[in-house]
């Protein structure tokens, strides 16, 4: 199945763009940080009998140069699926992962519910950075001088640094690949190479200094949670928590998965995301 490509045009001059296939009511998918449209378009075929899929790639993501000098920001970032919402006439459904919930949740905090369908989260905490009341973020121990500290590693070695941030995390399988230097850390090092990385710590800079912990209790459509069981970012308390604010969440826990629990257990992940959008009360 071949997939479309859209563009949408952002009120500052940038221009969205995004993968299209399918037919049918809407959905977005919206991809972690570092990562592209790339990660999600294989899935959205997987749901595109029962949904009009649009993958996107967010500012500064998937290759296409920054024309706005202003560095981007999770609230820019929300107010890009905003412009895409509108300019398409849509009432979708939003899947988000990593930073992708992280844009949601700043959606939510703006425009609300009334234009969703639904919701699908993976893998993420509503608050990054850690102190003495809140334990819930990156490693259960990230506090704002360790998130100061990678933000400098970042400067001097962005590749190095965002390796490490997932080497020195809750799975030790990560930790053993990182040092062996395995074919998939290469692969993913020479990637990170390629990023904009100044447009990329602007972006986790504003990630740390968000709290949605609020925003979780005012979600009022059907929501699916989905979380690495061996997540090297988050706990299952982590997991237990969002779902205990969201009033209408649903919570899958992937044994043994990383933070990135579709890529663990693709099929599982697919037959939860279509029972979800094939489930009563679900537009």
């Amino acid at each position: 199945m071949r997939a479309q490509r859209w563009q949408c045009p952002a009120d500052d001059g940038e221009t969205i763009h995004l993968a299209v296939v399918g037919e049918g009511p809407p959905m977005i998918f919206l991809h972690g940080w570092t990562s592209s449209r790339q990660e999600w378009l294989p899935y959205g075929k997987q749901v595109a009998d029962l949904r009009q899929v649009f993958c996107w790639d967010a500012r500064a993501h998937g290759g296409h140069p920054l024309s706005n000098a202003t560095p981007p920001s999770v609230q820019r970032l929300a107010r890009d699926l905003h412009e895409v919402i509108a300019h398409f006439r849509l009432r979708p459904v939003l899947m988000g992962h990593s930073m992708g919930a992280l844009i949601i949740w700043e959606y939510l905090r703006h425009w609300g519910c009334d234009d969703l369908a639904g919701l699908c989260l993976v893998d993420q905490s509503p608050k990054l950075v850690t102190d003495e009341q809140w334990r819930l973020g990156i490693y259960e121990d990230f506090s704002a001088e360790r998130n100061a500290a990678f933000i400098q590693e970042m400067h001097a070695d962005f590749a190095e640094a965002v390796l490490r941030l997932a080497a020195n995390g809750r799975n030790p399988r990560i930790a053993a690949s990182y040092q062996r230097n395995s074919a998939a850390i290469q692969v993913l090092r020479k990637y990170l190479r390629t990023q904009n990385a100044e447009a990329l710590i602007a972006l986790w800079e504003s990630f740390c200094v968000a709290d949605y912990r609020e925003v979780l209790e005012r979600i009022s459509v059907p929501t699916l949670l989905i979380y690495g069981g061996a997540s090297t970012f988050y706990s299952q308390a982590t997991a237990h928590y969002v779902k205990g604010h969201i009033p209408r969440a649903v919570l899958r826990i992937y044994e043994d998965a990383d933070h990135s629990p579709h890529l663990w257990q693709p099929q599982r992940f697919v037959d939860d995301l279509r029972a979800f959008l094939l489930s009563p009360g679900m537009a």
